[in-house]
């Protein structure tokens, strides 16, 4: 036996100090009745103690190692031990619970096995009054061992997978709190009910001082910090996906906590459920720049149409003059090339001044994305 591969192995089980658990509750009772005696136990063995997850008839809930019975159990796997009258045997005659209460008389233990061959501890079965057990019983009782140890495997995958999940939640948290914008879960019932199932801290970067557990159970908070203008229309097209169950698709103006105003965009897949309620999958994000750059271009397209109008008019209109001219001496060509000139130097200017206003306009752009 390899007591240390035993002991890693038991500690994976997580089982030590651990609450009642019915099922092995219940596995100790059917075994102390199959034996129709007082005591039973279903047992774990560490390295100092035999610590007892089940028990019947017993008060205690612990022995130190050296002092069980249980410990013969460890270097013989696949037998029972079995000590009919303690009182006659070499080994327990002299045994402080059998010369004191409980004053075992009978002892009965079945290895629990784990997959790897190792003993985990033992099910035992106890009597004041010497015993004999029939092939029955002993075929029972190593059902009971072995059902022990299914539920306990059982037990330890369903602890693997909960802790894989959470691994996987919380690594999949830290992902979409550090992504930019929001991911978000929502749900409407179709007694109209609002719930944030899921929401990633990127909401505060909107909403600093929004607390995430309460809006989760109360997402109409988030109605207060949009737009007066735009809280009916994000209404209507929330309660328009809810009908039609079409994706949600809406931009909007928030008003963040220094008073000014930055434009989000909402997307989400809306999702029915059996019981009627409405589940969206989906995204916010700051729509802000780009809405600055389409006021930026449209300033741009603004000062095109009306500043260089007037210039380019001007040429346009030498340029007729010059064509339906009949005759052209050098005194004319002198004069029309001093309008040129003047009209090109406007136009020159204009554009100097347009270039030095869109590259501030640029930079203000440019300190807003690295804010």
């Amino acid at each position: 036996m390899n007591e240390q591969e035993r002991l890693e192995e038991l500690f994976e089980y997580q089982i030590l100090d651990t609450d009642p658990e019915t099922e092995l509750d219940e596995l100790a009772e059917v075994a102390s009745a199959v034996c129709n005696s007082p005591m039973s136990i279903i047992s774990f063995i560490d390295g100092e103690r035999q610590w007892y997850k089940a028990k019947v008839g017993l008060e205690n809930s612990e022995v130190k190692r050296e002092n069980t019975f249980c410990q013969y159990t460890l270097d013989k796997p696949n037998e029972l031990l079995i000590v009919e009258n303690t009182l006659n045997h070499t080994k327990f005659s002299d045994h402080d619970a059998v010369l004191n209460a409980p004053f075992i008389r009978f002892y009965v233990g079945v290895p629990l096995l784990s997959p790897k061959g190792n003993v985990m501890g033992t099910l035992c079965v106890m009597d004041t009054k010497p015993m004999e057990l029939t092939n029955s019983q002993k075929k029972v009782l190593q059902i009971l061992a072995k059902r022990t140890m299914d539920f306990l495997n059982a037990r330890k995958l369903i602890l693997k997978q909960k802790e894989t999940i959470e691994f996987n939640v919380n690594k999949l948290k830290k992902l979409t709190d550090l992504s930019p914008g929001v991911i978000y879960q929502f749900s409407v019932s179709k007694e109209g009910k609002m719930n944030f199932d899921f929401i990633s801290n990127g909401i505060r970067k909107f909403h600093p001082s929004l607390d995430i557990l309460q809006l989760k159970t109360k997402p109409e908070l988030l109605f207060d910090f949009i737009h007066p203008e735009d809280v009916k229309m994000v209404k209507k097209s929330i309660q328009y996906s809810f009908d039609q169950l079409s994706e949600w698709r809406v931009e909007y103006r928030l008003l963040d906590p220094n008073g000014e105003t930055k434009w989000l965009i909402g997307r989400a897949t809306p999702e029915k459920k059996k019981n009627g309620t409405v589940v969206w999958y989906g995204t916010l994000q700051d729509l802000t720049q780009r809405k600055e750059y389409e006021v930026t271009m449209e300033q741009i397209a603004f000062d095109i149409s009306h500043v260089l109008r007037r210039p380019v008019a001007t040429l346009m209109s030498l340029s007729a003059i010059i064509v339906n001219e009949e005759e052209l001496d050098e005194a004319k060509i002198k004069e029309y090339s001093k309008y040129i000139n003047i009209v090109a130097e406007e136009l020159d200017n204009y554009t100097k001044k347009l270039n030095d206003v869109y590259h501030l306009k640029n930079q203000i752009l440019q300190e807003n994305v690295n804010k």
